[in-house]
């Protein structure tokens, strides 16, 4: 096998704001690995937030490379992803890329989607969400009418007029329209109290992230108390945060950037089954090559916000994604992806 890559930008098409950062324009990267004439792809989108920049993704692959290039058997995905852990520690999105790259290049071999060769049915999978960054009254209307297509909205939060963002949202949507509400870890376990308060009381289902990733005095404190479901997301990097997290919050927001890969991915499903806790699975911004992973998996969700592509002005490439709010992936082999 051989192990490539490449670096390219993505744009959104508002910047994308949320209580710690904004952003216009992101680096990422498109991995390739080549086998007997085939070429498997996957996306490496990393996040400052937890550690990585396309530089470290780079350096990252650099040190993968030799265990993908001296590979006897390419079919061998869990050995493989178990000697490029060896090779280099947690590294995420350089690590969903590569896995990825593989798992795409496993269905091309044996001729069939990965949704297929997992035994899924994507039927099953729940409508995505569409997310609503922070930004002026006038913007967050527009973002909603724009958005008039999704009939569940992911509202970012975490400023000190949360309650006009969400009733400024409520006035621009449809009645029918399902809200949730990510606070990216802007409140102490007190306030969070008050303000979800103030979300059940405009009809919001969930909370996603409301404190400190390593607040987990405050999580408890939260449990119990909170009048709306808590989701962890900066919470819960990979399977082995799901112990950490019982008692504390009533499910998981997965990303494939964060737990490297749709094989972690998998297992933090199971597990947080196993665990009595619900299943979301988001993105990062990414084009359709990033989410189409996340695409194939979302059967076994319980709640999807797979819009990164749908958030840019442009998408390089095309292949699984959203069709309005429906998740569709199609029968391309692998995982469906070709340039735009």
């Amino acid at each position: 096998m051989k192990l490539t890559w490449d670096t390219f930008t993505i744009q959104a098409k508002h910047p994308f704001k949320i209580s710690r950062a904004v952003k216009q324009s992101v680096e990422r990267v498109w991995v390739r690995v080549t086998a007997d004439g085939l070429e498997g792809w996957g996306e490496a989108d990393p996040s400052r937030y937890y550690g990585e920049t396309a530089g470290t993704v780079v350096s990252a692959l650099e040190q993968m490379r030799p265990v993908i290039e001296g590979a006897a058997h390419p079919e061998r995905l869990e050995t493989l992803e178990r000697e490029l852990k060896g090779a280099i520690g947690h590294n995420g999105s350089a690590h969903a890329a590569v896995s990825a790259a593989l798992h795409d290049l496993a269905g091309k071999n044996a001729g069939l989607p990965l949704w297929k060769m997992w035994g899924l049915d994507p039927a099953e999978a729940p409508l995505s969400s569409f997310t609503i960054g922070l930004d002026e009254p006038e913007v967050v209307r527009q973002k909603v009418e724009e958005a008039a297509e999704y009939p569940i909205l992911k509202v970012k939060l975490g400023t000190d007029r949360d309650e006009e963002i969400l009733a400024t949202i409520c006035d621009a949507a449809s009645p029918e329209t399902v809200l949730r509400v990510d606070a990216n870890a802007a409140w102490t376990a007190r306030e969070a109290i008050e303000r979800i308060a103030m979300l059940a009381d405009y009809g919001v289902e969930f909370v996603e992230q409301p404190l400190h990733p390593a607040d987990h005095d405050g999580y408890r404190f939260l449990h119990g108390r909170s009048a709306l479901p808590v989701i962890a997301d900066e919470s819960c990097i990979d399977s082995a945060s799901i112990p950490r997290l019982l008692g504390l919050v009533d499910g998981i927001n997965i990303k494939l950037a964060k737990c490297g890969g749709p094989r972690e991915a998998l297992r933090m499903i199971h597990a947080a089954r196993s665990c009595g806790l619900s299943v979301m699975m988001g993105c990062m911004l990414e084009s359709s090559l990033g989410i189409a992973p996340a695409a194939h998996l979302a059967s076994l969700l319980d709640y999807a916000d797979l819009d990164g592509a749908a958030l840019l002005a442009e998408d390089p490439f095309a292949g699984p994604g959203l069709v309005g709010a429906a998740i569709q992936v199609g029968d391309a082999p692998g995982l469906g992806v070709t340039e735009a």
